[in-house]
C-alpha cells in the first residue's frame, strides 16, 4: 500500500542552530475488523499485512485455528461515504461450521497502538482456551547464549524502524535461532498478530518449537497471544506485567524479561532454560 512512512515538516534545533526540513514518520491509521460483516475491533496500527493482522487477532481471541478456518479476508469497499475504499477496513470471512465464542459476538473492542485490548479488569476476565496449549515435546530447550544474541538480531532486521525511530517490532525464532518472520508496527501486540496470522495463513499454528521476542515490555496480553499460537517461550527487551508472569506461570509458558546483553530475568517456565550451561559460563 506504500503508507507506512510519512512526510512531515520538522524544525530542528541542534547545537542552538534552527532549521526546517521534512521527516518521515512511521504511519498510524486506524484498521475496522469485521467478523461474517459484523463491525468486532477496531486497532490502530501501521498499514501493511492488515490480513494477517485481523487473522492473528482472531487466534488470540480463540476464533481461528486452523488455516481451513478461514474462508477470506477482504478489504471493505465503498467504506466512506462517497463509496471510495480507505484499506481501512476489512472483514474476516470464516468457513461454514466454525462456531463462534459468543465473546466474540457480543462486544465491541477498541484497541489501542500502546495496550492492545483495554478495560478488562482481571485475570479471570481475559483469560481466553487455547486449542493447542503449550506442548513441546520434548521441551524447547535454550542456551542464555543463544537468547542473548536475540535482541540485536532483532534490531538489525528492523527496516522501518532506522526510518522512523518509532515502531515496535515482534520476531520469531526457531529454537537454534533462526529468524523465521519479523513484523513492525505502532503496537507491539500489532505486530504478534501479524506474526501469527501469517503463521496461520501458511498452515504453521501451532508454533510449538518458536521462541517470540518482542521489543519493549511484555504485558498480559502478548503472553496471551503467545499461548493462543502454541508459542513456549516470550523474551522482552524490557520488563513483563504482574498478569504476564500469572499467566506464564499457569500455562507452562517461559517468560524471559529485561533481555539485555548476556543479562536476563526468567520468571516462569525456567525448565526450558540450559541454566546449568549459563552457570557454568558464570
Amino acid at each position: 500500500m506504500g503508507r507506512v512512512t510519512e512526510r512531515r515538516k520538522v524544525l530542528r534545533i541542534r547545537d542552538g542552530q534552527v532549521s526546517s526540513r521534512p521527516d518521515t514518520l512511521v504511519a498510524e491509521e486506524p484498521l475496522e475488523i469485521r467478523l461474517n460483516g459484523k463491525p468486532l475491533a477496531i486497532t490502530m496500527r501501521t498499514p501493511g499485512d492488515d490480513f494477517a493482522l485481523a487473522a492473528g487477532f482472531l487466534v488470540s481471541e480463540g476464533v481461528l485455528g486452523a488455516t481451513e478456518e478461514l474462508q477470506s479476508i477482504v478489504y471493505c469497499a465503498g467504506a466512506t461515504q462517497d463509496g471510495s475504499n480507505t484499506y481501512n477496513v476489512v472483514d474476516v470471512r470464516t468457513a461454514p461450521g466454525v462456531v463462534l465464542p459468543d465473546i466474540t459476538l457480543e462486544r465491541n473492542v477498541y484497541t489501542t497502538s500502546s495496550c492492545g485490548l483495554c478495560g478488562k479488569a482481571s485475570l479471570d476476565a481475559v483469560r481466553t482456551q487455547t486449542r493447542f496449549g503449550i506442548d513441546d515435546t520434548p521441551p524447547v530447550r535454550i542456551e542464555p547464549s543463544l537468547l542473548a544474541s536475540l535482541p540485536d538480531r532483532l534490531r538489525e532486521a528492523q527496516r522501518v524502524f532506522d526510518r522512523t525511530g518509532g515502531l515496535h517490532a515482534a520476531a520469531l525464532f526457531s529454537e537454534a535461532g533462526e529468524l523465521l518472520d519479523i513484523r513492525e508496527d505502532v503496537g507491539r501486540h500489532n505486530a504478534v498478530d501479524k506474526l501469527v496470522g501469517r503463521a496461520l495463513q501458511s498452515g504453521g499454528l501451532p508454533l510449538s518449537r518458536a521462541i517470540l521476542l518482542v521489543s519493549g515490555r511484555a504485558s498480559f496480553e502478548l503472553a496471551q497471544k503467545a499461548v493462543m499460537a502454541g508459542i513456549p517461550v516470550l523474551a522482552a527487551v524490557s520488563a513483563p506485567s504482574s498478569l504476564a508472569v500469572d499467566l506464564a506461570a499457569e500455562t507452562g509458558l517461559t517468560l524471559v524479561g529485561f533481555l539485555r546483553g548476556p543479562n536476563m530475568n526468567v520468571y516462569a517456565g525456567e525448565h526450558r532454560i540450559a541454566l546449568r550451561a549459563a552457570a557454568a559460563q558464570g
